[in-house]
């Protein structure tokens, strides 16, 4: 097992560096065995594909490493994610514009929705409306984190996290006030006491 995790993680170093110099379409498995000296062959024993490294890499660095302890709820969770994203950010910059089936992308949004479902479960009845309300912030979210990244991170992670705070806070009150049939929607989303 030892011997396993010391061949999994050449491979994820060897991948880091490689995405933190050109994009990850650009990167084949024969780049990443040439760059940590294994043959291709080690790599396929531990990985179906380079999009199963770049998922493994954000478990292990991320999920198995975590003190979930920490958290008191799903922001400090959200502000852990983006402050791990901050410190690895030319990696997650580039992993989190491939899109399509394996891509980390789709790992990191079925990781987000449930930390989403917690943040929401009041806001809207279970059923359809609550998976495309759930969608629609799962992509708002990458949509933001993948910007934040993108433009140097010029905030802290707790200020990106703060301002996600605040925009879900007004557009939960609107819909609150939508419910209870209150359309004036200036000073709901002025009040942002919680």
């Amino acid at each position: 097992m030892a011997d396993s995790n010391i061949t999994k993680n050449a491979l994820a170093v060897s991948m880091k560096k490689l995405m933190e110099k050109k994009p990850f379409s650009k990167i084949s498995v024969g780049d990443i065995c040439e760059d940590c000296g294994m043959n291709r062959k080690s790599f396929y024993y531990h990985f179906r594909d380079k999009y199963d490294l770049v998922n493994w890499i954000f478990y292990v660095d991320f999920i198995e490493r975590m003190d979930w302890s920490s958290c008191r709820n799903e922001w400090d969770m959200l502000e852990a994610l983006c402050s791990h994203f901050y410190r690895e950010r030319l990696f997650y910059q580039n992993a989190l514009q491939v899109e399509g089936q394996n891509s980390f992308r789709e790992y990191f949004c079925g990781m987000l929705r449930p930390v989403l479902m917690l943040l929401t479960q009041n806001l809207v009845e279970e059923g359809r409306k609550k998976e495309f309300y759930i969608a629609f912030l799962c992509e708002g979210v990458l949509g933001e984190l993948v910007y934040w990244l993108r433009e140097g991170s010029k905030i802290t992670p707790e200020e990106f996290v703060e301002d996600l705070h605040d925009i879900s806070l007004g557009l939960a009150r609107k819909i609150i006030a939508e419910e209870a049939g209150t359309q004036n929607v200036i000073p709901i989303l002025q009040n942002k006491e919680v």
